[in-house]
């Protein structure tokens, strides 16, 4: 567990949904892999599209089937995909061993805990209705909910406008380089989680965050302890 610096006091954790506060990649491949076979195509394996699980429809259909948005069957493939993950949201998706308990201590500590993710608003109201938090999320912002989504700032920086707390004071955790550089440009101190599913890209190690976890049950020292030095 790298560390440099924690604001002190801790005004409030955000976290990325995809990868970093639930693993949501069972249900994200199946859908794409659905789109696979009802195409008469073979399934791919799970491990091809764990690591673009963040990514969303772009990722996984350029896995799923080599394509991009600047392709004529992209659109096509990606409404297909969203429709199949749709209906089936929340089947395999669970938050992250140690997460509950790392929600249920900040909730201890007083902490108010947020949600910033890239993922629609149609989509993530609904996974968040049925995850099982022991406390609930004071925001939930969604890649819609402002006219930019990460890396850009305005996500995070909106997220602290509406608990109300200088963003300075804000932790924020993600499993993908653009959340530790929206972090960063919304001068929130990051915490890498190289658990998540971390793209293609330079390893988490490179990502210059604040801090570096392995596991979801190192954020209750690294996060907790902070205020008592």
């Amino acid at each position: 567990m790298m560390v440099r610096k924690f604001p002190n006091p801790l005004g409030a954790v955000l976290f990325d949904l995809d990868g970093t506060l639930a693993d949501t990649a069972p249900d994200l491949a199946a859908a794409a892999n659905k789109v696979r076979t009802d195409r008469g195509l073979e399934p791919l394996a799970y491990e091809a599209l764990r690591p673009v699980a963040s990514h969303g429809a772009r990722g996984l259909i350029g896995v799923a089937f080599g394509v991009g948005p600047q392709d004529a069957e992209f659109e096509s493939l990606r409404l297909a995909f969203l429709a199949n993950y749709a209906a089936e949201i929340c089947v395999r998706t669970r938050l992250f061993p140690g997460m509950t308990h790392v929600l249920a201590e900040l909730g201890r500590a007083g902490i108010p805990w947020g949600i910033v993710t890239n993922k629609s608003a149609r989509l993530t109201m609904p996974l968040v209705a049925q995850l099982a938090f022991p406390v609930a999320p004071a925001c939930v912002v969604a890649g819609d909910t402002t006219p930019h989504a990460k890396p850009h700032p305005a996500p995070l920086l909106h997220a602290a406008q509406s608990i109300g707390i200088d963003a300075r004071q804000i932790v924020y955790v993600g499993d993908d380089l653009r959340d530790i550089e929206a972090g960063r440009a919304a001068g929130m101190p990051t915490i890498a989680a190289s658990y998540g599913y971390c793209g293609n890209g330079p390893a988490p190690e490179a990502w210059q965050a604040d801090a570096l976890i392995a596991g979801a049950a190192e954020l209750v020292p690294l996060l907790l302890e902070s205020q008592r030095v």
